[in-house]
């Protein structure tokens, strides 16, 4: 029996061009190098300058992804874009690389799921995909979170990074139906809670305040809140599956904070070596993190077709999910 499977068929990130260190954050609010990567990981990021945008980079993530998949922007019609930091308050972000690419059929919208975005836009292009909606799908995740971030609090402005990552999905039929032997996605499981809004927010709205607004965080609180989270929609995906996490060849981890990344892992069950780990160079981008990180570990001959590939994400609501996708 056959089945149709969105399976992943290039990949691509986009990054901006100032690079930011530990040090360069000295000079700007209170905190030091050493107290940045004790608790977070994170060694630098890169910060959107003058003319950078989250349409911009979602753009050139989405360019590196088609010619990784050997495409053009004309075989595509399906564009789905996750960022909190879209360009405008309307258009859609998505339907702005649409334009930039060209592409004038199909369909595009953006998503809102923060942190959890890229994730649950995954879920919503494979949907779509695997209904015949659309043959091909660009996922991107892409956000320009310094345009939020309130200089003067040093506990979140040293977090955050901004860039783009995009995925290109391909309807195609597969032998088998369920298992995990297919390539392709194989499982999704998301999750909410809005009764967690006030830990990690943003303080304005178009309604509300008619500002933009600046993020906040409880971070004690976030992290308390974030292996066990995470470990719940992984195990279940695990279940629907019938695997375990000695089958999985990597997991790439929304990139928030190195402490959180290795105590999901370590309650989990997975191996240090089979992680993909790029808080350090690119800090917490939001619904860009894990497709950086995808890419990374694409480029660099860590994934591999065939390879069983664990995404997961947690963010601000509180939203989170899990994907398992066949390579």
């Amino acid at each position: 029996m056959s089945a149709l499977r969105s399976v992943v068929v290039g990949t691509g990130s986009a990054l901006p061009r100032q690079l930011v260190t530990n040090r360069d954050l000295e000079a700007r609010v209170e905190t030091n190098d050493e107290w940045i990567q004790q608790r977070t990981g994170i060694r630098q990021r890169y910060i959107a300058g003058e003319g950078e945008t989250t349409v911009s980079l979602g753009e050139a993530a989405a360019r590196r992804a088609l010619d990784a998949a050997g495409l053009v922007p004309a075989d595509i019609d399906l564009i789905i874009l996750a960022t909190a930091t879209p360009d405008n308050t309307f258009p859609a972000s998505a339907v702005q690389v649409q334009r930039q690419l060209g592409i004038a059929h199909g369909f595009a919208f953006d998503i809102q799921a923060v942190c959890s975005g890229f994730v649950y836009a995954l879920t919503t292009a494979d949907l779509y995909l695997k209904n015949g909606m659309a043959r091909r799908a660009l996922v991107i995740g892409a956000e320009t979170f310094s345009r939020i971030l309130d200089w003067s609090d040093r506990t979140t402005c040293v977090l955050f990074g901004d860039g783009a990552g995009a995925v290109i999905l391909e309807a195609q039929e597969v032998v088998g139906q369920g298992s995990a032997g297919d390539r392709g996605i194989l499982v999704s499981k998301l999750r909410a809670d809005g009764s967690h809004c006030e830990k990690l927010y943003v303080d304005g709205g178009p309604s509300s305040t008619g500002t933009v607004g600046h993020l906040r965080m409880e971070g004690r609180e976030v992290f308390k809140h974030a292996v066990g989270m995470i470990t719940d929609v992984v195990e279940d995906s695990f279940a629907a599956l019938s695997i375990g996490a000695e089958d999985i060849d990597w997991f790439v981890p929304h990139q928030a904070n190195r402490r959180i990344i290795d105590a999901s892992a370590k309650k989990l069950g997975i191996a240090p070596e089979k992680v993909v780990i790029t808080v350090g160079d690119h800090g917490n981008t939001s619904a860009a993190s894990i497709p950086l990180a995808l890419d990374t570990a694409v480029r660099d001959g860590r994934i591999l077709r065939g390879d069983l590939v664990l995404l997961e994400a947690m963010g601000g609501g509180f939203t989170w999910g899990a994907v398992v996708v066949r390579w």
